[in-house]
């Protein structure tokens, strides 16, 4: 196993210097699921939540975040994004709500943490929207899925 970076040799916290790092594409998929009741999700999908478009708004909210990930993660580099998807997806079989988040940038570090960030922020979204009828949701599995570009290459979990 790799040092962990963001200590120094004196066992300090710092920020990395990336400014010799190669300039490259660099995309991350991350996901995670919000379960809920039955009759929450529903609420969901049929549009009928009295808070609004509960989807969009979580969605909306997860592109902001993803854009102040820096601003929340101490040692984060501030990173001009290229772009921010995400896919969230009603799963009534499960009682749930799939998010799936990709970010892109072409910089000198990777975008792990703002798509974990924005996929986190999105199910938070949901679930303070719909706290008032269901306090009992559940944030999990919150995961990056792949990541590209960088010194590093291709990484993506094992199915």
């Amino acid at each position: 196993m790799s040092q962990l970076t963001h200590f120094n040799q004196a066992g300090e916290v710092h920020m990395i210097d990336v400014g010799d790092k190669k300039i490259t594409h660099r995309t991350a998929v991350s996901e995670g699921y919000i379960e809920m009741q039955t009759a929450t999700l529903n609420l969901i999908m049929a549009g009928q939540h009295k808070k609004g478009d509960v989807l969009g708004t979580a969605r909306l909210a997860g592109i902001m975040a993803s854009k102040k990930t820096a601003d929340l993660i101490p040692l984060c580099h501030p990173l001009p994004l290229s772009y921010v998807d995400i896919k969230l997806t009603p799963e009534p079989e499960h009682n749930r709500v799939h998010c799936r988040t990709t970010v892109k940038t072409t910089g000198q570090t990777g975008v792990e943490m703002e798509a974990l960030t924005a996929t986190q922020v999105a199910l938070l979204t949901i679930y303070d929207m719909c706290k008032a009828v269901d306090r009992g949701m559940v944030i999990q599995s919150v995961q990056l899925l792949e990541k590209e570009g960088g010194k590093s290459g291709h990484w993506q979990r094992a199915e």
